[in-house]
Formats: structure tokens, sequence, C-alpha cells
């Protein structure tokens, strides 16, 4: 791969996803491909100068909010529904709960969070979610 002779070389998916910042993180894939301009998870060089600035400790909390949710947003339909907080929910537990609890959980969250009451959460709902969370800013980085 040559950058200076081929722009257009991206690294794939995989050898990011392997990289030691990444490969204990159970949202991965999901972080690479929100920051994939290709749609297929492939980084151009922009694209992964990107994706660690905004995992940077300094990047600002609105910059990291848009793409949490992105990471989030598992069906890409601009808004956390009840599925999206499921594979969420999932990941984070490693499947641990069962059905049941992870219903409970999702619907607990939907019913505080969503402040239109349309079922979902917009981006809206979700930075005013996120700015209850103090620890948000601190955890929602990458150490390199």
């Amino acid at each position: 791969m040559d950058y200076k002779r081929d722009p257009g070389v991206t690294v794939p998916m995989q050898l990011i996803i392997n990289m030691p910042e990444l490969q204990e993180n159970p949202f991965k894939e999901r972080i690479v491909q929100s920051f994939s301009e290709d749609g297929e998870g492939n980084l151009s060089f922009n694209d992964f100068v990107d994706m660690f600035s905004v995992l940077s400790e300094t990047a600002p909390r609105e910059l990291k909010a848009i793409y949490a949710f992105k990471i989030y947003d598992f069906n890409s339909d601009n808004f956390i529904c009840k599925s999206d907080l499921e594979q969420t929910l999932n990941k984070l537990t490693k499947e641990d709960l069962t059905e049941e609890e992870v219903m409970l959980v999702c619907e607990k969250v939907i019913d505080e969070a969503d402040m239109d009451a349309d079922g979902k959460l917009g981006f809206t709902d979700f930075e005013n979610m996120i700015s209850k969370a103090p620890d948000f800013l601190s955890t929602f980085h990458i150490r390199i």
C-alpha cells in the first residue's frame, strides 16, 4: 500500500479491528463502520485519522456524541430504537442477560430518554441522555 502513489488506498476492517487499541472493544466493528466512507468498513487514511481524532481524549463532547450515536444506531435509520439498544446491551454484557432482562432495560432507557415520546431516541434525545452521564467523555476514547 503506497498512499503517495495511490491516495485512494484503504485499510481493510480486519486489520483495523485487530489493532491493540480496538481488539477488546465489543463495538470495534461498529466503530470502524461508523468512520468508513466506503460503507464496507475499509478506512482511507483520512477516515483512519478522523477515527483516532474523535476517539482521542481531547475531542469535543459534541463530536464524540455524533459518532457515539452512529455507533449505537445499528440499523442506520438515524434513530436508536429498541433493537439497537438490544444489540448494544448484548455487546456490553456479552449476552449474559436473559431476553426479559434485556427488554426491561431497553424499555427503561426509552422511557427515561425519549423526550418526544415516539418510542425511539433521536439524536437530540441521545445527546440529552449522555449530557447526564458525567463519565461519557472519560469512557468514549481510545488510548494510543
